[in-house]
């Protein structure tokens, strides 16, 4: 069962619930995963080093595990974590295709809610930044419980919105923050990055971000199978562009031939690009659900702290 499938969002009231949920399951997964030594180190732990005092041992890790591990303070994890949501219209894309309850907009907002809830545990600093045709929110990074719901009513007010036409300028949004966050931090940008006719300013963009120290991490936010395969039922259908509201009649099998090797070569762009910079690019399927999400930020958090 898809997580499409498991969550009705006009049924979720708390999103600081789900997103505790989601970490809580992501958490016990570890146990069973490659990850296995994250499940401890990666919140307020560290492994013991022989020769070093054992007044910070952790006793109750150590019945569990077997393994020494000492106590990590405040002081030992000062990351900073600024968050980017695209919130044009064409990350409200599916909309009430097969059943399901879960568009790219919302998928991300309990991803970064998911994310956030993991960077409180680990006393990291966050902060958010939402965008469509500019930058409409934007905060500074810090700890505090009072800045986590917040930022969670911020996310909230997303899932439930329907606004659609909205454009979008990623190139615009992406400079602004550039130039205002803190430097060396790890930047997580949410987006399908759909920008019309723009790429080589979008690319000018984000090697904005890591000109100025930054560690990025971009989650390529999709349907894989209906935007990335085009896996459209061979019938008539009305496609919709979410940004302008032009529409289309088309048998699916009649475009897909053409559609597929044009998101390819715009897909392949993105990737050689984002090499080319040094950013992380990660497909962030809907329909895989937030797991992978949490996974790899753990692993570049650990990379970032070494």
């Amino acid at each position: 069962m898809s997580y499409l499938e498991q969550f009705d969002l006009r049924q979720i009231q708390n999103l600081e619930l789900l997103a505790k949920q989601v970490v809580e399951g992501f958490i016990i997964g570890l146990h069973k995963s490659p990850f296995h030594g994250f499940s401890v180190e990666f919140a307020e732990h560290r492994i013991y080093n022989p020769g070093e005092s054992t007044k910070n041992i952790d006793w109750k890790v150590y019945g569990r595990t077997d393994k020494l591990f000492v106590k990590r303070y405040e002081e030992e994890t000062n990351l900073r974590c600024q968050i980017i949501i695209d919130t044009s219209s064409s990350m409200y894309f599916p909309k009430d295709i097969k059943g399901k309850s879960m568009n790219k907009l919302q998928f991300s907002a309990i991803a970064a809610a998911s994310l956030m809830n993991l960077l409180k545990k680990q006393r990291d600093a966050y902060g958010i930044s939402l965008f469509d045709s500019s930058l409409h929110i934007h905060t500074g990074a810090k700890s505090s419980t009072k800045h986590y719901r917040l930022l969670l009513s911020y996310l909230d007010k997303l899932i439930a919105e329907d606004d659609l036409e909205k454009t979008t300028s990623a190139t615009d949004a992406l400079h602004q923050v550039a130039d205002q966050i803190h430097k060396r931090s790890l930047v997580v940008i949410f987006s399908d990055m759909f920008e019309h006719d723009n790429a080589d300013q979008l690319f000018s963009a984000l090697q904005h971000l890591k000109y100025n120290k930054h560690e990025v991490v971009l989650f390529h936010v999709v349907d894989k199978s209906l935007e990335m395969e085009f896996e459209f039922e061979n019938r008539p259908h009305e496609f919709i562009d979410m940004e302008t509201g032009e529409k289309i009649r088309l048998q699916s099998n009649q475009i897909k031939e053409h559609y597929l090797p044009k998101i390819k070569e715009y897909k392949d762009a993105l990737i050689q690009k984002c090499l080319q910079y040094k950013i992380d690019f990660v497909e962030a399927d809907i329909n895989e659900g937030f797991h992978p999400i949490l996974e790899r930020y753990l692993v570049k958090r650990k990379k970032m702290m070494i």
